[in-house]
Parts: structure tokens; sequence; C-alpha cells
């Protein structure tokens, strides 16, 4: 059966396969119930599933304290805040250009990658994406045990000292709200993604009511916005300017660099290209960066009404809530937390990695088990432990692993728009002989095009001369690899 034959071109672009091609390749072992092309008549994400999805991811503890970090760094906070969106709104491109064939095809992130690493070299791009996502899961269900250890704390009198003394560190209640935390994380999981789309849409208004009620408390107790907005950022030319800038442009580029490749494991559900477009559009960039100053606004309060606080402890909205006297107002406060990281958590950090552990081995590893086996990767990477440095684990990470990806994006952009000019055969995604074999399943010249923008962008670790490519990361990985394996498949297909 051509490809042309096996397949459905709907009147809006979408594109699926019929019955009988469907039945064939679901006894291909590169096939399972998750990683399948999800058919038209179940595509029906809105525009308002992706503005919501957007909105409850941004809405996180580190997006919180982004503006922190920048102005740690001598930005003043609307040096912070334009930064921030800028950022944003450069990672969207990406992001908006690999959300295209999710929606077109039905296909998840690692089924898409398949047609340009190859069936087999698929994994590489799905596997390197996977591991950034485990290492954010434990971050993320960290802070949400923590807000849960904080709630608890309000409402049950002795919780602390509850189930005895500490272990490791940390005390028997703060293990136990962890681990409950990480729990009802799997269990949405694996209810599925219906159930997933369901919390990201109540979540999203919920949330974002619930900070603009801290914003307006805190504002009325401190008379104003305090003296942190007056203040003055230590640059005073563009000179001085300009090498705090970059880097951390490219953290904040790196901050959602992990979305800006597996955005088709949602945009599968689309009920159209500009569904999915206009949610992300009106949503990610606005969304971060008011959030984002929202923090800096409650910290600023902050200064003034709690004026014994150290300055760390600042940027630290649960530290600032534990300075509330009701206990309603905190466990409200703790609550909304709690969803907030939720929403971001499951969305961001375990639909992707499920669905790429599902890529290495369709017949043994469903999405389910593809989630569970997250779960316990975050907790061996130890989270609390990468979370003892804060400005650490948000830039130092973010600007390093940015590099990485944004190779892997440069492959699958080049690939996707130029060299096949958004045409793919859906069924041999799925085949073991097909378009996408190339040599044994693995196509080299996009491994070789994403290690030259990984090494390129990685270099200046190595070499001090070259720190500003690593300063660049994102961008020197995603235009490396982009022109790499453009020149490549050209060449190859003389």
């Amino acid at each position: 059966m051509s490809s042309t034959s096996e397949t459905i071109q709907h009147p809006d672009g979408r594109v699926e396969l019929r019955p009988e091609a469907l039945e064939e390749i679901s006894h291909s072992p590169l096939y399972n119930e998750d990683l399948a092309p999800v058919p038209v008549s179940r595509r029906n994400w809105t525009t308002y599933n992706y503005a919501a999805l957007w909105i409850s991811m941004a809405h996180c503890i580190p997006t919180y304290m982004l503006s922190s970090g920048l102005i740690s760094a001598g930005m003043n906070w609307w040096q912070a805040l334009v930064t921030i969106l800028l950022g944003n709104t450069i990672v969207l491109i990406p992001i908006l250009l690999n959300s295209h064939p999710g929606t077109k095809y039905g296909i998840p992130f690692p089924v898409f990658a398949r047609a340009s690493y190859g069936t087999l070299g698929s994994n590489v791009p799905a596997l390197m994406r996977a591991i950034v996502a485990c290492g954010w899961f434990g971050i993320q269900a960290w802070i949400g045990g923590e807000a849960l250890n904080t709630f608890f704390r309000a409402i049950i009198p002795g919780w602390q000292t509850l189930l005895g003394g500490p272990i490791g560190g940390h005390t028997t209640t703060e293990w136990l709200s962890f681990l409950l935390f990480w729990g009802i994380n799997i269990y949405i999981i694996y209810r599925g993604m219906d159930l997933l789309r369901k919390v990201e849409n109540w979540a999203a208004p919920f949330v974002l009511i619930m900070t603009a009620l801290l914003l307006a408390w805190a504002l009325w107790k401190a008379n104003g916005l305090g003296y942190l907005l007056n203040q003055q950022g230590k640059f005073h030319t563009f000179r001085e300017f300009w090498p705090i800038f970059i880097p951390s442009l490219t953290g904040m580029i790196g901050f959602w660099a992990t979305l800006s490749l597996n955005m088709p494991d949602f945009t599968r559900f689309g009920k159209s290209q500009r569904d999915q477009v206009v949610g992300q559009v009106v949503a990610l960039p606005t969304t971060m960066t008011v959030f984002a100053a929202m923090g800096v606004m409650i910290t600023s309060a902050a200064v003034v009404i709690y004026p014994h606080m150290k300055p760390e402890e600042l940027w630290d909205p649960l530290k600032v809530v534990g300075q509330f006297q009701s206990v309603v107002v905190i466990a409200i406060s703790m609550f909304t937390v709690v969803v907030a990281t939720l929403a971001v958590n499951i969305a961001a950090n375990v639909v992707s990695p499920a669905n790429d552990f599902a890529n290495a081995f369709p017949k043994w590893i469903s999405f389910r088990t593809g989630g569970l086996i997250t779960g316990i990767i975050g907790i061996l990477m130890q989270p609390w432990r990468l979370l003892a440095d804060p400005s650490g684990y948000i830039f130092a990470w973010l600007v390093g692993y940015s590099g990485g990806l944004g190779s892997i994006a440069g492959v699958l952009i080049a690939d996707y728009w130029l060299v096949r000019k958004k045409r793919l055969a859906l069924g041999d995604l799925y085949r073991q002989e097909g378009a996408y074999t190339y040599n044994g399943g693995w196509n080299w010249r996009a491994v070789v095009a994403t290690l030259i923008g990984c090494g390129l962008a990685w270099i200046g670790l190595i070499v001090p001369a070259m720190r500003p490519l690593y300063d660049y990361a994102w961008f020197v990985g995603f235009g490396a690899a982009f022109i790499t394996h453009l020149l490549l498949m050209k060449a190859s297909s003389r």
C-alpha cells in the first residue's frame, strides 16, 4: 500500500491512516496504543485547552523565582521582565514549528523524531529529552511535597515530629509529604491524557485567581510596591549589561526548551492548527511574564511586611506564606501551590518521558509504565540536593541542557520544514522497513548534526576562550545542528 493511498487527507489539512493501514502497522514492534496516531475523531483539544495548558504550566514556583535570579545578578525589575518576555517569545517559534506535525498527523514527539533520526535513532533525542524531564520531575515533586508538608503543618498539631526525628536532614513527615505528592502525579498519569486535560482546565484559572489575591493582599499590607521597584540595577551602560543579558536570555529559552521538542505530545490532540497556534501564542509569553512580575511585586511587598526575613527567603513563596498567622490562609495558599506544581509537573515532566521510554521499547513499555519509570528516576536524581542551590539548578542547568535540546530542535525543524516540506509517510513511521529505516534504523546525518551542535554549545565548559559559545548555548546548538543536517541531507539526495 503506498503512503498516499493508506491515508485520509481532511480538508483542514489533518491526516489519518485508513483502518486497514492502521491494522497492518499495529503488529509492528514499533507500535503500541500510546504511540499510535490519534484518529481525527479523537482530536478534541481546543484553543482554551492549549491556553489553559500553558497558563497552568507557567504558574509554578521556578517561574515565580525566575526574576529573582536575574535581579540578584544585577538587573532591575523591568530589565528582568523584558528578558523573560523576550526569551519566551523566542522559544515560542520552535515550539510552534514542532507543534505543526503533531496536529497534522496526530503523532507524539518520539514518533515524529523517527522521520529525521530513523526508527531506532529517534531514541537519541527522545532519551536526551527524557533524562532532563526526569530531573525536572524530581525538582517539582520535591517542591510540591514541601507545599503539602506546610499544608499539613498548618492543620495538624505536632505534624513536624509526628513520625519521629529527621532522616537525612529532613523530617520523616517531609519525606512522607514528598512521596504522597509523587504518588498523586503517578495516579493522574495512570488515568490517562483526558484526566490531564481536565486537571489543566480548572488548575489554570484557580492558580491565577489565588495568586492575584495574594498579590492584592501583599500590596494592601505593604501600602504599595515597596523599595524593590525603585531600586536601580547595577548596569549603567549597554556594554556592562550585555555579558549578563545573553546567558540570562539563554536560560529563559532553556526553561521551555524541553517543550519546544515534545509539544507534538499535546498538539496531536488538536482540533485544528489554528486552535493550537492561537492557544499557545496567547498564553505562553504573556503568562510567563505576568507571573514573574507577580513574583517581583509580592517580594517587593514582603520586604516591607516581613523586614526580619533574609533576602534569599523573600523570593521563595513557600517561606513568605509560612509567615502568615492564619491557618486557613496558609492552608489555602499551600493547596494552590500543590495544584500549580501538580499541573506543571505532569504536563511538562511526565507526558514526554513516558512517551520517550515507550518509544525505546514499544512492546514492553506503555505510557503508564513510562510514567512510573520517570517517577522512579526522578527520585534517584535526589532533587533535594539539586534544590540546595536554587541559582545553580535554574540557571547553570538551564543554560547547559539548552545547548543539547537546541541541537535536537535544529535537526527536527530543518528536516520537517525544509527537507520534507511538511510531508511525512505516516504509516512508515511505524514500520521496520520503510522510508525512515535509513541504515538499520539510524539516520547518521541527524546524529552527526546533533553531536556537532552539542559539541559547539558545550565546548566553552572545557576551553575557557570559547566560553561565549556556552553563554549562547541554545542558539549555537540550534544553528549548528540546523545547518549541518540540512547540508548533509541535501548532499545525500544528489
